[in-house]
């Protein structure tokens, strides 16, 4: 798979070229895309010529796609944990919002080929006392240093399913060693609390460091490993990002799909 880098900037190239989207559908038809735009790089807000305007990768790339598929585009900012219902209710066609498809999405969405794999990360203050390792000069968390923390994450996310698995659930590497784990509205929300009630953050690759590079305080990001068994290296905790549609609409799903094999 090629790099976010290389896959984006294709798109980019794209908004740059049709600066009013709107008009570059051609047969009446729009995509009504949902996003939680709260979550830089992928999807946030920021003003442009005076105008709260929802930019990012993902958004770049939900654009691309309506422009090969010749149909304008219309952007719903919706809370993440909502955004399958809304596919649901039939509100909105797609969802592009580093979301990694799983068994009970799956039941709900139809979801395209995987377009990125990410790495599960830490975000930490930069006088934190959880412990860091260095392994072929990656240096990394593993879930073990976490215990006793308080541990945030995004409600309804990939950190915050794994999170829920590791540490509030029987037979996770944290069960039953006092660690907290407190669900939150956003990994900003979490930020604001860092060094404080929360010891650390979990969350994806880009948005950490994202974060730890906008930060006042010295945050530190490092990757979230899994300890590995005798004999064998310890490994990241990965993730893939997949397009949801509604349920069934095929048509879409291959338009999409065609897109993401071009640019993959």
């Amino acid at each position: 798979m090629k790099t976010i880098a290389k896959i984006f900037a294709l798109a980019m190239s794209v908004m740059m070229l049709c600066a009013a989207f709107a008009g570059c559908g051609d047969n009446g038809n729009t995509i009504v895309y949902g996003t939680s735009a709260d979550y830089a790089p992928y999807e946030f807000h920021t003003m442009i010529d005076g105008k709260d305007t929802i930019v990012g990768y993902d958004v770049s790339l939900a654009k691309y796609i309506a422009e090969e598929a010749k149909m304008d585009i219309e952007i719903k900012d919706i809370g993440f944990d909502f955004l399958i219902q809304e596919l649901k209710n039939g509100t909105i066609d797609m969802v592009i919002a580093a979301m990694e498809e799983d068994p009970d999405r799956a039941k709900e969405a139809d979801f395209s080929n995987p377009y990125y794999t990410s790495i599960q990360y830490v975000i930490v203050p930069a006088n934190s006392d959880i412990a860091t390792k260095t392994e072929g000069g990656v240096t990394y968390i593993v879930w073990e240093a976490l215990a006793g923390k308080t541990v945030a994450t995004q409600t309804d996310t990939t950190g915050w399913i794994y999170a829920d698995a590791e540490i509030d659930c029987e037979g996770g590497v944290l069960y039953g060693t006092e660690t907290k784990h407190e669900a939150m509205d956003s990994a900003n929300v979490a930020a604001d609390a860092l060094g404080t009630t929360i010891d650390a953050i979990i969350v994806d690759e880009l948005p950490a460091k994202y974060i730890a590079a906008n930060s006042t305080k010295g945050f530190k990001a490092y990757p979230l490993y899994y300890t590995g068994a005798e004999g064998e290296a310890d490994s990241p905790v990965e993730e893939q990002y997949a397009i949801a549609v509604t349920k069934g609409n095929t048509e879409l799903m291959e338009a999409i799909n065609a897109v993401l094999a071009e640019l993959l």
